[in-house]
């Protein structure tokens, strides 16, 4: 099975749209969470997702937006953004979301937005915790987002590996116990502003890691005429 794999998109229309225009036939499209919050058009993307069926996971804005999580410990800016969020989104978005489940398991691969030992909240940034993420899968392999930057980790004879992937990076992890992050579509923080999504050959066990330019500045203005934070606004240029 041939899956485009996004995570992240943060209510980023117009870069969840230039990554499905980039996208080549498929059987699937998954998503690993964070589908709203940050970004300006939260229930459009959603919108987006139901009209290609898209398959997957909560993530911790998701269900911050639902009213299942709360945002104290959020920054200033992720608060106020999660707020105007919380304030528009529709009744049908909002059961969309609350219908999503936390952890799936597709083509014996184990799908979380953060980590399979917590899938909302832990970021998998360091190699203990992606060995001891890697250790607590029911499934030989998984796909995770939250950190908004590709990578991959993979345990193979006790020794762990870790890979940062560039555009078309390819990764074959057939055979090996691995935990691959496309990064983030509508919000990357790796210093590259295009969107970072994978495109996954389940049949292989082969992974490529793919980038999508997109019209940045349209988002960005969209974000300043609804008053949404600026540092939001500013970092999507930057891909920080």
């Amino acid at each position: 099975m041939r899956v485009a794999v996004l995570s992240d998109i943060h209510a980023n229309l117009a870069a969840l749209d230039a990554v499905l225009a980039a996208v080549p036939s498929v059987d699937e499209v998954w998503q690993l969470g964070d589908i709203v919050g940050y970004g300006p058009d939260p229930d459009e993307v959603v919108g987006r997702l139901r009209e290609i069926d898209a398959r997957g996971v909560r993530g911790n804005h998701d269900a911050a937006a639902i009213g299942g999580l709360g945002i104290e410990s959020f920054n200033v800016d992720a608060r106020r953004a999660m707020e105007w969020t919380r304030a528009v989104l529709s009744d049908d978005t909002k059961a969309w979301l609350r219908a999503l489940p936390e952890r799936l398991e597709l083509e014996a691969l184990t799908l979380v937005h953060g980590s399979p030992r917590d899938p909302i909240w832990e970021y998998v940034t360091t190699g203990p915790v992606a060995r001891a993420g890697i250790a607590a899968m029911p499934t030989a392999s998984g796909l995770n987002g939250h950190t908004h930057v590709p990578i991959a980790y993979l345990v193979e004879d006790g020794r762990l590996e870790t890979m940062s992937p560039g555009s078309g990076s390819r990764l074959v992890f057939e055979g090996r116990r691995a935990l691959l992050n496309p990064g983030s579509v509508g919000q990357p923080r790796d210093g590259i502003p295009t969107a970072s999504w994978l495109l996954l050959d389940t049949d292989a066990g082969a992974a490529t890691w793919q980038r999508t330019s997109y019209d940045v500045a349209s988002v960005q203005a969209h974000m300043e005429r609804l008053g949404l934070p600026e540092r939001l606004v500013a970092r999507l240029a930057y891909g920080l």
